[in-house]
């Protein structure tokens, strides 16, 4: 099975790829393109497939640069390698050609930024508690630092949990709602004291407010597609002893 690459009209003349589960190597609750370096599959079988998905970014696997993710709001520069060993990070960023940057996910939000003007791309890893802690901002950050413009940044939220199944209790709705009334509207009233939060339209909503030119969600839920997308809260209510992660990159 071929892989398959979910692209946005918004970053058109950049490549990039929001990399679904389809055409990778992994078996068993792995089956498919799982790139997850952290996961208990076969480190062989990861390699393989980031090598595939390298080939379809069109760059050699060194230059294929990923993070160690730890739901920070820190965002890197990266120049034209895999730093090694990986830095603690959460978006990654960079200003050379034939650099792809790229994030995994398994149900927090991929986001691809790309400023073709100044010639700058990135991307972030945002679940709830790296977006509520700023990375998006972070990223946009560095991304100006490099050359870039916010007014001329164009932000994709790729494949991400949707609100229908994100369910969260009411400590989670207290916490956003202290450090904003205004963050109440990403809540919908869930069964007894529960709540579903609405983690892309928050993504989006700081991407805006931090001042990017466009910004849009591919509105593909991770939970809701089990053939397209691995997800951690499905995975753990499936009771599975893991999960697979999924990869998005961008590249000059």
């Amino acid at each position: 099975m071929s892989l398959e690459i979910l692209t946005s009209d918004l970053l058109d003349g950049v490549r990039h790829g929001f990399f679904t589960r389809r055409g990778g190597a992994s078996s068993g609750i792995f089956h498919g393109l799982n790139c997850g370096t952290g996961s208990s599959d076969q480190t062989s079988i990861v390699e393989t497939n980031r090598r595939r998905v390298a080939d379809a970014m069109e760059v050699p696997l060194t230059r294929l640069v990923t993070v160690h993710q730890t739901h920070s709001a820190r965002a890197i520069p990266v120049d034209d390698a895999q730093p090694l060993p990986r830095p603690e990070a959460d978006a990654v960023v960079t200003a050379t050609p034939g650099t792809a940057v790229a994030v995994l996910t398994a149900d927090c939000q991929p986001v691809l930024f790309a400023d073709r003007k100044a010639g700058v791309v990135a991307a972030a890893h945002a679940g709830w508690r790296g977006a509520f802690d700023g990375v998006l901002e972070a990223t946009l950050d560095t991304m100006e630092e490099m050359g870039a413009a916010r007014a001329d940044v164009r932000a994709v939220i790729g494949p991400s949990i949707s609100q229908r199944a994100y369910e969260v209790g009411p400590e989670f709705f207290e916490l956003f709602f202290d450090e904003d009334r205004e963050n109440s509207m990403f809540f919908a009233n869930g069964e007894g004291d529960r709540f579903l939060f609405d983690l892309p339209a928050y993504g989006l909503h700081r991407l805006r407010r931090a001042g990017v030119g466009q910004a849009e969600w591919t509105r593909h839920c991770t939970y809701s597609d089990p053939e397209r997308f691995f997800s951690y809260r499905r995975s753990v209510h499936r009771g599975e002893a893991d999960y697979g992660r999924l990869i998005s990159a961008i590249r000059l």
